[in-house]
């Protein structure tokens, strides 16, 4: 199995678009993005002839660095992601990358992607956080992906979607975050709000009654819906969704309320928002006579927890940085606001 491209060949990207060695002179490839648990690279074609192929994909392969490699296989997220675009993507009604390889080696856990390059679409820095209009932009292509598999049984014949709701992934978070919630307390403090802190010791305290299944409508949720997850494009005015590695059956109120949490830089702005934005989402669901604004507003509370939760695990199970610390620390902070703001830990009592 091929998982980096320096063992590309001018003969290999040939057979990948279908065409003949002779149209290429030869290609480059050089580093893109910041993931946690994956590295990416632009892979850049010289063309012999103005040809109707790209001038360029991206090639998503697993961590150099092995502790985020390891977390990735024991996670699955590298069978998750390559199955996503394998057998979902392309009946998505959300904007996603088209894929042109999509390769899992269930042996060493391992998988790589090469996808069409969204460029010149851009991506906002998490920590900068966006605007209302660009939250709104996100939440559409949320509804759109929420839409196209709600309430699907079929989803539950994909072992790999399950992988988040199975018992062996509650265990494995139950037996984590106790485990690694002090030593991220204390990497925190002083930068983070001691009410969030305390916030996050009742969540831990009640895990067990959080964890609980809730009756509500499935569909197949993204799992990791912030700002480094998102490209922009101008041309049409549309959100591009990234990094599937987390997709799973689940719902969906927790993609919109992970979202609408991490991409405000104010909580206030978030707060004044956030009701008139899972409204619009909501109708554009277009599912009222079944799901009503009052159950997608609960469900919207309760899951103001998610992205705390992701915040404090990720920070403590990958490769550490200097600018990894300080992104998860503000989505705790931000997402920790959200749940005050909204009284979540009424649903714990």
């Amino acid at each position: 199995m091929i998982k980096h491209p320096d063992q590309f060949s001018i003969k290999f990207i040939a057979e990948l678009f279908k065409t003949s060695e002779s149209n290429i002179k030869g290609y480059t490839y050089q580093p893109v993005g910041a993931g946690q648990v994956g590295d990416c690279y632009r892979v850049n074609i010289d063309w012999n002839n103005n040809i109707n192929y790209p001038p360029s994909f991206i090639a998503k392969c697993p961590a150099e660095d092995q502790s985020s490699r390891d977390t990735a296989r024991n996670l699955h997220l590298y069978e998750i992601e390559t199955s996503f675009y394998k057998y979902l993507s392309k009946r998505c009604l959300a904007r996603v990358p088209e894929f042109y390889l999509s390769d899992y080696d269930s042996k060493t856990g391992d998988g790589i992607l090469l996808l069409e390059d969204m460029y010149p679409a851009k991506q906002i820095s998490q920590m900068e956080g966006c605007s209302l209009n660009e939250v709104s932009m996100i939440l559409k292509e949320a509804a759109a992906l929420h839409k196209t598999y709600w309430n699907e049984e079929k989803l539950l014949n994909y072992p790999w979607l399950t992988y988040g709701v199975s018992e062996e992934r509650k265990n494995f978070v139950a037996d984590l975050l106790p485990a690694v919630y002090p030593e991220w307390k204390r990497r925190y403090k002083g930068r983070i709000s001691k009410d969030i802190f305390e916030m996050g010791d009742i969540l831990l305290a009640n895990y067990d009654k959080y964890a609980e299944v809730k009756e509500g409508p499935m569909t197949l949720v993204q799992g990791d819906l912030r700002l480094d997850n998102i490209l922009f494009a101008d041309k049409d005015n549309r959100a591009i969704l990234l990094d599937w590695q987390t997709a799973a059956v689940g719902l969906p109120l927790n993609d919109v309320a992970y979202c609408i949490s991490t991409s405000f830089a104010d909580p206030s702005n978030r707060a004044k928002a956030e009701e008139v934005l899972v409204k619009d989402y909501h109708d554009l669901l277009g599912k009222d006579n079944s799901y009503s604004f009052e159950m997608a507003w609960n469900d919207y509370r309760r899951g103001s927890f998610v992205g705390f939760l992701m915040a404090v695990m990720s920070a403590m199970i990958v490769e550490r940085t200097e600018r990894g610390d300080e992104m998860f620390a503000v989505m705790a902070e931000r997402s920790g606001w959200q749940a005050l703001h909204l009284d979540a830990v009424s649903f714990l009592e």
